[in-house]
């Protein structure tokens, strides 16, 4: 057990490294930070590179390497967080996501996205406790540890700039009205923040003994589970965060096995956050609302369309573009107009019940499962088992999401997000190898297997998807479910019951992702765990938001811009990426409501 405890904390001391820079931005800012996730993997491939190609030595790269972070992060700040993070908190967030995917590719375009094995700058097993062997890297890494945050602590307590970064994140607006330049103090988190993400990229490449581009994500992730375990914003409640985390997880991974650790890890977060809302050290949020929405609803200018230029986009996308499209435009198509019934489906949730959920990957893996299952299995055809997989999605998303609806603020959408991690984790678990052969749509025995017939399948169902969204928005369920979004304490004070309103309103788009999960496994024939990510469940966030946040049809039109468009791009992916990442920016820079707007 001894060897296990150790490991936990060598695990645990990155992800401390790495959760107190996404806490300390979110203190001073609150706003979640996912560029700090590609610091990662960029800091450990710059490291790579001073030292293997240009020769460098390692104690001469590590400062290049937190300079260059911190100067990005600056960049990133001033360019593109600070301009929206005091008005649009989700706006902000979208940005820095978008910022991670263009740091990422262009990684990849400098580096490649081939694994480099990392250079043993230090011994990695020379020492040994029992059974437990470890190197003077790791004891290099835990004084690291140790000393930067000593160094923070003792700089957040005396220094006159630490005092002032501690009261801009107990109150912004105090601290602005008592001369503390707000702006200043905001820059240098970020400088301070992407220095500390390089270097927990380097320690966990040093660890593991490779470099990839895009592993930041992986670890970035835990790191911010760790942060927000320890509570977001507490400096303290990261570290502590970070070795919990890693002690657990390594304990978890003992016992169960290592494909069990992403299940360890947000179940250890969702429990905390239920037992403890606010994280092991944090505050627990006063704000009622979901400031990832609360403050985003009605933004912009209402662009309004009339009413022939959607009757001819009907048209054109029903009747004009099946009879002249070819298979490559079809196919694309496809892919459009499913995301565009996830996201239309998604909009009860994220636009009225300002419950911004980040697990959407889950339902729609439950969908294309189930679907697959009961096809291949019983004598339930594709049209019987399309409305009965989104049932099922429905059903299994919202009993395990039931404990998260009385988390508060920003922790919902993060407990949301484990959700969906969990789920698809389990998956991988029961079924590790995928499905093949899942049969295709039939109309009696006329097999439905060209490009065509899938689209016009997928245009049906989503025209009936965005009547029946309409639907629930004009209804007076949907304006109930609107008052808890709006306003959940007047809403409360109403008689409403809130908790069951945005249990509902999960369990609506949790059925529209698990339709369109189905149609995705039977146009695919072929599923596996690794085509639920997060990035899945961040595509149909940005989807909504891009086209409208609480609009059905608006879905479809961020669709249409972010898959349809981008497949412009596709014979350069990295590229796509890019582009992607700057259309984004600019939509939550120009557009903050989305291209179609809401009246407030």
């Amino acid at each position: 057990m001894l060897d296990t405890l150790i490991a936990g904390l060598l695990r645990g001391n990155v992800y401390a490294l790495g959760a107190v820079g996404i806490s300390l931005v979110f203190g001073v800012m609150n706003v979640i930070n996912f560029a700090q996730f590609s610091f990662f993997g960029l800091g450990a491939m710059l490291a790579w590179f001073f030292v293997t190609e240009l020769g460098w030595s390692f104690w001469l790269a590590l400062p290049a390497v937190l300079v260059i972070c911190a100067g990005l992060g600056l960049l990133i700040n001033v360019s593109v967080v600070r301009p929206l993070a005091r008005f649009l908190p989700l706006a902000a967030m979208l940005s820095t996501y978008a910022v991670s995917q263009i740091l990422d590719n262009v990684s990849q375009m400098a580096f490649t996205a081939q694994f480099r094995v990392f250079p043993k700058v230090m011994p990695t097993s020379n020492l040994h406790i029992g059974k437990m062997r470890f190197g003077t890297s790791d004891l290099v890494m835990l004084g690291t540890t140790a000393v930067v945050m000593v160094a923070m602590g003792a700089f957040l307590k005396y220094g006159r700039t630490g005092r002032a970064i501690r009261a801009t994140a107990q109150d912004q607006e105090a601290a602005f009205q008592m001369g503390i330049p707000v702006s200043v103090v905001q820059n240098l988190a970020f400088i301070i923040a992407s220095a500390l993400g390089g270097l927990a990229g380097i320690f966990i490449a040093l660890y593991v003994g490779v470099a990839n581009p895009t592993s930041g994500l992986n670890i970035g992730m835990t790191a911010f589970v760790a942060a927000t375990l320890g509570g977001l914003g507490s400096l303290g409640g990261a570290v502590l965060g970070g070795f919990v985390l890693g002690v657990l997880e390594a304990f978890g991974i003992h016992f169960f096995g290592d494909s069990a650790r992403e299940i360890i890890t947000f179940v250890i977060l969702i429990a905390v956050l239920v037992i403890r809302p606010g994280g092991l050290l944090g505050k627990v949020p006063l704000v009622s609302s979901e400031p990832l929405t609360g403050t985003f609803l009605g933004k912009g200018r209402a662009l309004r369309i009339p009413w022939w230029v959607w009757a001819a986009a009907v048209v054109a996308g029903g009747v004009i573009i099946p009879l002249v499209g070819g298979d490559y435009l079809l196919t694309t198509g496809t892919q459009v107009l499913i995301y565009a019934i996830i996201a239309a489906g998604f909009t009860i949730t994220a636009g009225q019940a300002g419950v911004m959920a980040l697990g959407q990957a889950g339902p729609i893996a439950i969908g294309a499962y189930a679907s697959a299952l009961l096809t291949l299995h019983t004598p339930l055809t594709f049209w019987t088992a399309v409305p009965l997989a989104g049932v099922i999605a429905a059903v299994i998303a919202s009993i395990l999401a039931s404990p998260v609806w009385g988390v508060k603020g920003h922790y919902i959408s993060v407990a949301t997000l484990g959700v969906g991690t969990v789920i698809v984790a389990l998956i991988r678990i029961l079924q590790p190898q995928g499905i093949y052969g899942i049969p295709m749509p039939q109309w009696g025995q006329l097999p439905l297997s060209t490009p065509r017939d899938f689209y016009l399948i997928d245009f049906v169902v989503l025209v009936l998807t965005v009547l029946v969204m309409g639907r629930i928005r004009a209804s007076h369920l949907g304006k109930v479910v609107a008052s808890v979004g709006a306003d959940e304490v007047a809403a409360l004070s109403s008689g409403v019951r809130t908790r069951d309103y945005k249990a509902l309103a999960f369990a609506v788009s949790a059925f529209f992702a698990g339709v369109g999960g189905s149609l995705l496994a039977h146009q695919y024939t072929y599923i596996d765990p690794t085509m639920f990510t997060m990035l899945m469940s961040l595509l149909v966030v940005t989807i909504v938001i891009m086209g409208g946040v609480s609009l059905p049809y608006g879905a479809v039109v961020g669709a249409i811009i972010l898959i349809g468009a981008m497949e412009l791009l596709r014979f350069t992916p990295e590229l796509r990426i890019i582009v992607y990442g700057l259309v984004l920016i600019l939509v939550v820079r120009f557009r903050p409501g989305g291209i179609l707007v809401r009246n407030s």
